[in-house]
């Protein structure tokens, strides 16, 4: 016992020896308070309070053996890999979360770097792909016809591609109402379009885990949410039961569009209008 308190005395000796050690030790526990705050903070947003305390309990523990107050080098290294082990189970647990928080971090601040692409057309054909996209939202609108389709400004991911049918066909209205019709082999799925060209139809996508939704969200808004929170694309929803017209970006979910909101959003998108939110500087397609 009197071991372990002098062992104790000399450690907090060598902390406060100087102004230097002062420093040092205070800026390791910020940045250690700093990283459990953001991971207590993670697991509260997304709803596993238990899990919290599991973390707590076992962060304390594994200071408590780790510390070089304590010169107990098999209990220290059980502690260590104890939490290595729940790091990388955090990890499984919350695999979407992170990807979703990771892309926010890395994703462009403006939505100009988002959005502004290069096509191998003309604007004016982009006009009028906006007009038959537009046009076939609002048919299928007023038959209560189910439809997603996601704008695609880069490449689409290769194994959302695989999950559909490859089609690379020049977009037009009555195309895109063919493919939603209800006995078409295609209708559940996703169009994804990139320039005036449907890449492919009948795509699955993942969905989004958020449980803030609204209930009356079915499968085809999640799904839009769900593409739009890891890649930067804009997601068009028509809903079957009621006819409404929803834009997904940015894992974000806007409903009630009307053709004008529409041709105006996807205007933004293509590169053809300034977009909202950044000021007065218009961006447009790279050339």
């Amino acid at each position: 016992m009197k071991e372990f308190i002098n062992n104790i005395e000399y450690n907090f000796r060598e902390i406060f020896s100087s102004p230097i050690n002062i420093l040092t030790s205070v800026i390791d526990i910020v940045l250690v308070a700093v990283l459990l705050f953001g991971i207590f903070m993670f697991l509260y947003k997304h709803s596993a309070k238990r899990l919290i305390k599991i973390v707590i309990i076992v962060v304390v523990i594994v200071s408590f053996l780790s510390s070089s107050i304590f010169d107990n080098r098999v209990s220290s290294s059980i502690a260590a890999n104890a939490f290595l082990f729940l790091s990388f189970a955090l990890i499984l647990l919350f695999t979407q979360d992170l990807k979703r928080s990771l892309f926010k971090l890395s994703s462009p601040k403006s939505s100009g770097e988002i959005f502004t692409t290069e096509y191998d057309v003309p604007d004016e054909e982009l006009k009028s792909t906006i007009d038959e996209i537009v046009r076939a939202a609002q048919n299928m609108s007023k038959k209560d016809v189910g439809a997603l389709m996601i704008i695609a400004p880069h490449d689409v991911p290769q194994n959302i591609l695989d999950s559909g049918t490859k089609l690379d066909a020049v977009l037009s209205s009555a195309l895109l109402e063919s493919v939603f019709h209800s006995k078409s082999p295609l209708h559940d799925g996703a169009v994804f379009i990139r320039g005036n060209r449907i890449v492919a139809s009948g795509c699955f996508l993942p969905l989004t885990q958020s449980i803030e939704l609204d209930k009356e969200l079915g499968t085809r808004h999640r799904a839009a949410i769900g593409v739009t929170e890891t890649n930067n694309m804009l997601a068009i929803i028509v809903s079957e039961e009621t006819g409404i017209i929803s834009v997904a970006m940015g894992g974000v979910i806007h409903r009630f569009f009307d053709s004008e909101m529409l041709a105006d959003k996807l205007a933004q998108v293509y590169g053809l209008k300034a977009l909202e939110g950044v000021g007065n500087k218009k961006f447009r397609r790279r050339k």
